[in-house]
């Protein structure tokens, strides 16, 4: 594979001042050994906020070699011999990646017209709304068409963050609220503050920039360079690279300290295959281990057996950690069938709603002081309802009253949080989530994430830096890196994650070596091609039947490329692009799949590598009889490669789009990309596409001249 090396040229900061170097000889330090937290304003040379504007300076550590810094045009280095490069490269790609969103959301409200704010999904217009009900404390608010019918196709799903307001969002106070669910004709949101006159004229929905996430990655990158306070991690130096011998430092066995009694019986492994228990058994013995699992080889499965056999250690309190809600839920589900002690943090209108009730918020529902609390809540009503009609002397009486009350609501909140926090054997919360207030006091020896590649190492250290003696990063290199916004950031490296850097350097992995998943043919490309042959099938042919109502080129090998002469377009959001042609005929693919009654429309997944394509697919099915609960394709999922890496289904029809005289395939040139998206299926694997034009990347030519060796180009499918 071609190794991939990374730039960025940001702007050279001012010199620090004679005054600020003689502070710091007095405090008896080298310069060398400081850095100044967030970077100089250039237009204003002065320091800009947080720290560095109130005077703070923050002690890094003094492992910092005496060396110049690294030139900021230098490539990403895999081995970190400097902690101030390291915290200095991250602060500028983490900013430039939260400029850069806020600039696009900006430039969107700003400079898109409302057709094209609507066409690219990413605003909805001329709502009505109304409050329906509570969501765990919060206020759902019901979004329609003012004028009825039908909402228009938009991006907006379940946990998404969205922006309320009335016309202008840049320019009037906005409410922040996060996707509920969504329908045909209304889409829900949850909202910790109800907008003024919810029920009177029009509304709008902005998807807006993630300034939460910005701000604890930040925190994270301080803690993990600082030698001062309780946070940070001892493996901080082998997390840099900066040893001698990276396998060697990382075997050591973990410094875990406090271990409670044993409960119960060590959990049984022998059920998993061989290379599911070394893995298991490296993560317990070493303090730091990479667990690579390519596609369909149990590697959540084996994270969770992992954390199963230390939370029955009493090694805990254990941290389980991953990119996003949705591999957060799946490790929640997996501890809580082994009959782990599972709590999940977050707010529960991004988890998964079978899963709901492992919410610290629901478990606090039914704390036993519960009752308690509501009697002092509701008293605190009263008297607030009461101080308005009360003077002089009564009135201050009743603050003093009112402040007490808050101040024995707070402690006994903090107290049941606490409780409910204490009991749990595993906490699970997606790595930005590891920053919440409520987890920001305690510390995790042990922790796991899984997705690991999927998560930007800033983004990384969020959970690593709350006192991580022993680390396990589950993921794949091999599929698809973490989704940066900012070209520049990406190009600067931000979407390098840690498990990827760590290969870089040497440090050995844990490879999952037989896969459940794939039709044995399916699995045969990939295997060759990313894996160096070494993936074994946990299944057989019969096992995986191809569906009836697809004419295969070879029925006993389920997978067909169909050659496709149409024509790409560039789509309204100006960026994406998608194939008409090819839109056509998997709706023709997927009738046929569905008239023979051998599988259902849930069992069927839609691929395409552009929005703009899952755009035109959603609106043809949509069209065509909706996928709605009992409409014609109910359950049949529309998603980008990247939306479905992580998803299985029986069939796979992957519409590739890219079909031009030039011979460019954009992103696609990704290997990453092919190998996620051929690696979906289970029983049948369709493609669509333009084989000259694909052939010019090398990736694309290997898989294409695979299947055409094999008989599986589908030319009986080209005119149809």
């Amino acid at each position: 594979m071609v190794s991939l090396s990374f730039f960025l040229r940001p702007n050279i900061n001012p010199p620090i001042s004679s005054a600020v170097e003689c502070v710091f000889k007095n405090e008896g330090f080298p310069l060398s050994l400081y850095l100044i937290l967030h970077q100089y304003d250039d237009e204003a040379n002065r320091f800009g906020s947080g720290m560095a504007r109130k005077g703070s300076v923050k002690r890094m550590s003094s492992a910092s070699s005496p060396e110049p810094p690294m030139a900021k045009d230098e490539p990403m280095p895999d081995r970190w011999r400097r902690s101030q490069d390291h915290f200095t490269r991250f602060t500028e790609l983490i900013k430039q990646e939260l400029d850069d969103e806020t600039q696009l959301v900006e430039e969107r409200w700003k400079t898109w017209t409302k057709q094209r704010l609507i066409l690219a999904g990413v605003a909805l217009f001329d709502l009505s709304a109304r409050p329906q009900g509570r969501f765990f404390g919060d206020d759902i608010i019901v979004f329609e068409r003012q004028a009825g019918g039908r909402m228009p196709n938009h991006r907006f799903t379940p946990g998404d963050i969205v922006l309320i307001s009335r016309s202008r969002p840049w320019g009037e106070k906005v409410v922040e609220g996060v996707v509920l669910d969504r329908g045909p004709t209304r889409i829900r949101v949850v909202v910790g503050e109800r907008p003024r006159d919810v029920k009177k004229g029009g509304w709008r929905l902005d998807r807006g920039a993630n300034r939460v996430a910005h701000d604890r990655m930040h925190e994270a990158l301080t803690t993990f360079h600082s030698t001062e306070g309780e946070g940070g991690t001892v493996l901080r130096e082998l997390i840099l690279a900066n040893v001698l011998d990276v396998n060697e430092s990382a075997a050591l066995p973990p410094d875990i300290r406090g271990r409670r009694t044993l409960r119960g019986p060590p959990p049984k492994i022998d059920h998993l295959n061989p290379s599911q228990q070394a893995a298991i058994h490296a993560g317990l013995d070493q303090r730091l281990t990479l667990i690579q699992g390519p596609p369909g080889t149990g590697k959540t499965y084996t994270a969770v057996h992992l954390l199963s056999i230390l939370a029955q250690r009493g090694s805990g309190p254990l941290l389980a950690t991953a990119e996003s809600n949705v591999a957060v839920d799946n490790l929640l589900e997996g501890l809580l069938e082994l009959g782990v002690k599972a709590l999940r943090i977050g707010r529960p209108v991004k988890v998964r709603e079978a899963l709901r009730e492992a919410t610290l918020d629901a478990v606090l529902e039914h704390h036993p002081m519960q009752e308690e609390l509501a009697f002092l809540q509701d008293e605190q009503r009263e008297l607030r309802k009461a101080l308005p009609s009360l003077k002089g002397k009564e009135k201050g009486l009743m603050h003093r009253d009112i402040s007490i009350n808050q101040k024995e609501i707070r402690r006994m909140e903090d107290t049941m949080t606490a409780t409910v926090l204490n009991e749990a054997e595993v906490i699970c919360a997606t790595t930005i989530g590891c920053g919440h207030r409520l987890l920001q006091s305690r510390k995790f020896p042990i922790v796991l994430m899984d997705e690991a590649t999927q998560a930007s190492e800033p983004s990384s250290l969020v959970p690593i830096v709350k006192g991580c003696r022993q680390l396990v990063l589950v993921g794949d290199h091999q599929q698809l890196p973490p989704t940066v916004i900012s070209r520049k950031a990406e190009s600067g490296g931000l979407n390098r994650s840690l498990f990827e850097r760590l290969i870089a350097c040497g440090l050995n992995s844990m490879m999952l070596t037989t896969q459940y998943r794939m039709h044995p043919v399916l699995r045969e490309f990939p295997s060759a091609r990313f894996y160096e042959n070494r993936l074994e099938d946990g299944c057989t042919p019969d096992e995986r039947p191809p569906p009836a109502g697809f004419l295969w080129p070879d029925w006993d090998h389920p997978m067909a490329f169909i050659p496709v002469a149409g024509a790409e377009e560039v789509d309204e959001e100006g960026k994406s692009r998608s194939n008409r042609d090819e839109a056509g005929k998997v709706l023709g693919i997927v009738d046929a799949l569905l008239a023979m009654g051998d599988i259902t429309s849930d069992a069927i997944g839609v691929v395409a590598p552009y929005n703009g394509q899952v755009r035109l697919l959603s609106q043809l099915f949509d069209e065509a009889g909706g996928r709605e609960s009992g409409q014609p394709y109910g359950g049949l999922e529309i998603k980008s490669v990247d939306g479905y890496q992580g998803r299985e289904k029986d069939v796979i029809v992957f519409s590739t789009v890219r079909a031009n005289d030039a011979g460019e395939v954009g992103f696609l040139s990704d290997y990453r990309r092919l190998n996620v998206a051929i690696t979906r299926a289970k029983r049948g694997l369709i493609v669509l596409g333009h084989p000259t034009t694909l052939r010019h990347d090398p990736n694309w030519r290997a898989y294409l001249d695979w299947a055409e060796e094999r008989g599986l180009f589908a030319w009986h499918m080209t005119n149809e």
